[in-house]
């Protein structure tokens, strides 16, 4: 069975091609670079560029697979959450050809699809899972009871993780996204050089205002010359504690569920110093741990026609009056 993903849900027009929904044909992401001078997406910015990008990359996920409209057996399209402009191009392009090629029409969470990125990766895993997503707008822990099926431990109360790498970014001065700019700068700075506080919240849920607010109050401590000097001692130390953060309620969720795997996802997961810290503490605790291919980790339409294909097998085939829906989650 051949899906056509579509995903446009933030700020990546993307479309791919998967077979059985463990096959990628093709993955084809256009990244809008229109934000960068802004410090972060604009909505109403993200939106036209989707509009202007979207039947280009869908054209080249179809060459890239060597498939024709003709050969899909169905469309797959993230319809939440997000923004609310962004995902309206997606599932209306969705909506056009499920209608015109009369093939079924398969409504996707993006979190769930990040979920997916993992079932990608290793096509023989399967739940129970412990899960984390973590990405610029979620921070989520849950249960992976079964594919579909999800309950929620804890999420952020406020800043998502990868929310707050690009605001300490922006807050060192650094391009927009801050994540992969903090991780290249860090790789030259000392992670124990600044003691930042961790979160204290109870339960599984996190909180990175405080720690994003400790960075700032740091800075404002120092003198203009020492700021250059301290940048990559900030950045390391920053992102140390972030992902202590991440670590032990993973582990704290592990070690009281019993179920001593979890799979990782979202744009953070692609972070190597998140990868190196959580395979040290699974040798030591005696977890196994699963990240997806890189490529897979930032948003991404292989991930939506995989998931979109589970859906489609339990018979979850969506109306053309769906709307889409900017905040709808899955547990």
């Amino acid at each position: 069975m051949v899906i056509l993903g579509i995903e446009t849900s933030c700020d990546e027009t993307a479309a791919a091609v998967v077979r059985d929904g463990k096959e990628i044909l093709s993955n084809v992401v256009y990244s809008q670079d229109i934000h960068a001078e802004y410090g972060g997406v604009v909505p109403e910015l993200a939106s036209r560029d989707h509009i202007k990008n979207i039947i280009p990359v869908v054209k080249k996920s179809l060459h890239d697979a060597n498939v024709s409209l003709s050969d899909l057996d169905a469309v797959a399209v993230t319809q939440s959450p997000g923004l609310i402009g962004s995902l309206l191009v997606g599932l209306s392009f969705a909506k056009s050809l499920s209608f015109s090629l009369d093939i079924p029409l398969v409504t996707v969470n993006h979190l769930e699809g990040h979920i997916y990125a993992n079932f990608l990766t290793y096509p023989g895993l399967e739940p129970p899972l412990i899960g984390l997503i973590v990405s610029g707008g979620h921070t989520d822990l849950l249960i992976i009871e079964e594919r579909g099926k999800y309950r929620l431990l804890g999420s952020t109360l406020d800043d998502a993780c990868g929310e707050a790498f690009d605001k300490v970014g922006n807050l060192l001065g650094l391009s927009y996204p801050g994540g992969p700019e903090i991780e290249k700068m860090a790789e030259s700075g000392d992670p124990r050089a600044i003691s930042f506080p961790i979160g204290r919240v109870k339960g599984y849920d996190f909180s990175f205002s405080g720690l994003k607010t400790a960075v700032l109050y740091y800075l404002r401590k120092l003198a203009e010359e020492e700021k250059g000097m301290q940048k990559a001692n900030i950045a390391a130390s920053f992102q140390k504690t972030a992902i202590t953060m991440l670590v032990k309620k993973s582990v704290k969720a592990m070690s009281e569920t019993k179920i001593m795997r979890i799979a990782i996802s979202g744009g953070v997961a692609a972070n190597e110093q998140l990868r190196e810290t959580f395979s040290r503490e699974a040798k030591k605790k005696g977890f196994n741990v699963y990240f997806p291919d890189k490529m897979l980790c930032t948003d991404n339409a292989a991930m939506i026609g995989s998931c979109g294909y589970d859906h489609y097998k339990r018979g979850d085939i969506a109306p053309l009056s769906i709307k889409a829906e900017p905040t709808t989650l899955i547990y």
